[in-house]
């Protein structure tokens, strides 16, 4: 079974510290997990926020979320039938639990059962072609009878016709921005099909948030992680659906493409994908057969996994200008920063958290990082 057997469960003091932390300024998923990891808790964490933010440069404090903000968030989303669910509770999806940059809490609605079962990603091009619109919906039901739930972005073309396809059998919705911010919106349908009938909804965004350019790609790695492997029927060079891929492959999640005809401009992504080492799919045999093996294997609980490498509690404050100066606008990967600099990985890495929250610092994909 595709699953984490959930031993966590949050008390409501325990959710709103986690969604003050995540609401506050300058803090993500993974310096969400680096804060309570060095410090215990979010409690802990949120009592030292605006001394970490000092000691990175900040002029002033960040926002704190409040824990009056914090329960109105959640007395609204449960009036929309959304849970606030964190790694390791029934219904957090299992493989997303174990990403460094799982988000602390997901804003779930409809059948958490479905998040549960094994997952196949379905992506492609929102301009597809007849076929691959076809296709998609084809490999999409063959998967749903075979057991798995397929996920995907709500989007046009490609992901509309594998959700579509998957109403039956089990889908689930990932959207870029809040549960009551559908993008498109007139996909609002569709998701009212999927929520009908046993399927879910999943966001990391609060309600009333419109999702923007930048909300796609943070989606993107919602449906990859997921996901047992990430299917890519049809994208063209640059698409959004190379991404998601991209991002499953970092995730060391299975990557699937659909060959297609080289004078198709739609085809040339997932072309390239097949060159590049990706799974050529013909049909959803060719899947199944794949992920089987990884389905074996157990999940590590993501709750037990605490960050290994330590923080230095002060660094110096020469080693701290040692650190700023070598960053720059060209992202620079922390190894690099460790080897150039000459501090231990522990003191890299607490000055890094130190400019994040400040607003001072940017990270990228791959262990990068980069001044603001």
């Amino acid at each position: 079974m595709d699953a984490i057997n959930p031993s966590v469960e949050l008390t409501e003091a325990e959710r709103i510290d986690r969604l003050r932390l995540i609401r506050s300024d300058n803090v993500g998923p993974r310096t969400f997990r680096s804060l309570v990891d060095h410090f215990g808790s979010p409690r802990a964490a949120l009592e030292r926020l605006p001394d970490l933010a000092r000691r990175g440069g900040a002029q002033r404090s960040g926002r704190i979320c409040s824990a009056d903000e914090a329960k109105a968030e959640l007395a609204a989303s449960r009036k929309f039938g959304i849970s606030w669910l964190a790694p390791g509770e029934d219904g957090y999806p299992a493989r997303l639990a174990t990403l460094d940059d799982a988000p602390p809490l997901l804003a779930v609605r409809g059948d958490t059962k479905t998040l549960m079962r094994p997952m196949i990603a379905i992506v492609g091009s929102r301009n597809a072609s007849g076929a691959g619109l076809k296709f998609a919906g084809q490999l999409a039901r063959e998967l749903g009878e075979a057991g798995f739930v397929i996920i995907s972005g709500l989007a046009r073309g490609v992901d509309q016709a594998a959700h579509r396809t998957s109403v039956e059998s089990g889908t689930t919705a990932v959207l870029a921005g809040g549960h009551d911010c559908i993008y498109p919106p007139e996909h609002g349908d569709l998701l009212a099909a999927i929520l009908d009938h046993a399927g879910a909804a999943i966001s990391e965004m609060p309600l009333g948030h419109e999702p923007r350019a930048r909300d796609f790609p943070r989606r993107n790695r919602l449906i990859s992680g997921a996901s047992l492997g990430v299917v890519v029927v049809e994208a063209a060079h640059r698409s959004g659906s190379l991404i998601t891929a991209r991002m499953a492959a970092e995730q060391g999640r299975e990557v699937f493409a659909v060959p297609g005809s080289p004078l198709d401009p739609r085809a040339a992504g997932t072309n390239d994908l097949i060159k590049q080492g990706a799974t050529l799919v013909t049909e959803a045999a060719d899947i199944v057969n794949a992920v089987q093996p990884i389905m074996e294997r157990p999940l590590m609980h993501p709750m037990s996994e605490p960050d290994s490498e330590p923080f230095e509690s002060d660094p110096q404050s020469h080693d701290r200008d040692q650190i700023t100066g070598l960053l720059g606008p060209a992202p620079v990967t922390i190894d690099d920063l460790v080897r150039m600099s000459g501090a231990s990985p522990a003191i890299v890495r607490t000055v890094l958290l130190e400019l994040e929250l400040a607003g001072r610092l940017e990270r990228h994909g791959g262990g990068l990082v980069s001044l603001l």
